[in-house]
């Protein structure tokens, strides 16, 4: 019977827990060892900090590199932390020097200084490179380790600089091409060079590049290099001479960051920046807390304006009940709508100024919404109770569903207007403003219609 990968995890997972348990380092390393990489990175990520730096002891050297590369930049400081210093001086000086400034932007300053004080002064240089740009920028995720060639070279000499480069240059399949002041003038495939005779000139087999550059905002980037759907996208300072290149795969992680990023403020909380059962207790509640409070003294607003019509309540108790629902649809309209927008703004679908286009559809499409609720809403209400109680919650509806699609779709470009995250701008001040003015606009519905 052929076991199924879950079978195969959590049987993996029971046995690395008892080994641990037991302080059987041997167990341990017998347990990793019959791991691929992917499997043993999954078992690590699940272990608390002081058990992951025991079972990554275990490991051979070369599986230690590779798992060192792959983990998440906050896993690796609390490595480092349970790690000897010779071990760790090691490991970082094999990393890529973009790994090495993902890593060194997790470690208190001394231990950064001395990790870059051991490297060798080529690696330091190109260390130091990525480290001078600004925090987000493509820059701080960008390769320096890159082969080029020359307009006026051949396939011939172009093919040796790529022998010539292939352990130390972070991608070969798409090749730079730059002049005597590394000026970027064009890029041509391996591909191609491989097809070309060898006595043709790179200026013949050439394309015009796609470039960027290194202080543009990461994401940004990522996305032109996603849409583009390059391997490398070439990265260029002012005077675009090429100081770097994103390599796909890079390109990835960063989108897939922006995602989760994205996503966490969506529903109202900070993103852990490390795997679910990696990340401490504390952590986690510190990344709620605060929006839960401010989301709090938002929701206040709709006591407010509860008590500001509590006669009109009194009056006619029966408008209390559909309270749930009417805030309820408002805030999942809203909600709706500043997803699709913030996705849109993501990929690059619209932009700050097309808030009007954004605001005419988004009318539209509320409008249309709050009819179909609304008309369901009448029919339902109108049986239950009377016809002018179905009116109320008919045309609330309407309103409602109008005005949240309106502000949902509105916040996230509000948001990316003043540079702030249009995810912030989301769903939950979305929520807690549909909610009070939903709340205005049926009791003023009620007391016009009947009269109270």
């Amino acid at each position: 019977m052929i076991k199924s990968p879950t079978q195969t995890f959590d049987a993996s997972a029971e046995l690395l827990g008892r080994a641990l348990g037991a302080n059987d380092v041997a167990g341990v390393s017998r347990v990793l060892q019959a791991l691929d990489l992917a499997e043993t990175l999954e078992q690590l990520e699940r272990l608390s900090t002081i058990q992951r730096a025991l079972a990554y002891r275990t490991l051979s050297k070369d599986r230690a590199l590779e798992v060192f590369e792959r983990l998440d930049a906050a896993l690796r400081a609390d490595l480092v932390s349970g790690l000897q210093e010779a071990d760790v001086a090691e490991v970082f000086a094999q990393l890529s020097p973009d790994d090495r400034v993902a890593l060194l932007d997790e470690l208190p300053a001394s231990v950064a200084h001395r990790l870059i004080s051991g490297l060798d002064e080529r690696e330091r240089a190109l260390t130091s490179t990525v480290l001078g740009y600004p925090q987000r920028s493509v820059g701080r995720f960008m390769s320096p380790e890159f082969v080029t060639t020359h307009p006026m070279l051949t396939v011939r000499e172009t093919f040796a600089r790529v022998r010539a480069h292939l352990d130390d240059a972070e991608s070969v399949y798409t090749i730079p091409v730059t002049d005597g002041g590394r000026h970027l003038v064009g890029v041509v495939s391996l591909r191609d060079v491989l097809r070309a005779e060898e006595s043709q000139l790179v200026a013949d087999i050439m394309k015009t590049p796609m470039s960027v550059p290194a202080t543009l905002d990461a994401e940004h980037a990522a996305r032109y290099c996603a849409d583009a759907k390059v391997l490398v996208l070439p990265i260029v300072d002012a005077e675009d001479r090429l100081v770097g290149i994103l390599t796909v795969d890079d390109a990835l992680v960063i989108l897939e960051e922006a995602e989760s990023e994205d996503a966490a403020r969506s529903g109202g909380t900070e993103p852990l920046r490390r795997p679910y059962l990696a990340t401490p207790v504390g952590s986690i509640v510190r990344a709620r807390v605060v929006w839960l409070l401010v989301l709090a003294l938002g929701a206040t607003l709709t006591v407010q304006v509860i008590g500001a019509f509590e006669a009109t309540l009194e009056q006619q108790v029966v408008l209390s009940l559909f309270i749930p629902l009417l805030i309820g649809t408002g805030g999942n309209t809203g909600n709706q709508a500043a997803t699709t927008i913030t996705r849109a703004l993501a990929l690059g679908d619209v932009r700050p100024r097309d808030v009007f286009k954004v605001f005419a559809r988004e009318v539209r499409v509320g409008a249309f919404l709050g009819l179909l609720l609304g008309a369901l809403g009448f029919a339902i209400a109108s049986i239950a109770f009377t016809v002018p109680i179905g009116l109320v919650i008919g045309l609330t509806l309407l309103g409602v569903c109008t005005m949240a699609a309106s502000i949902g779709g509105l916040m996230p470009l509000l948001g990316k207007a003043v540079k702030a995250d249009p995810a912030v701008f989301s769903n939950p001040f979305i929520s807690t403003f549909v909610d009070a003015t939903g709340l205005v606009i049926y009791f003023l519905i009620a007391t016009s219609i009947l009269g109270l």
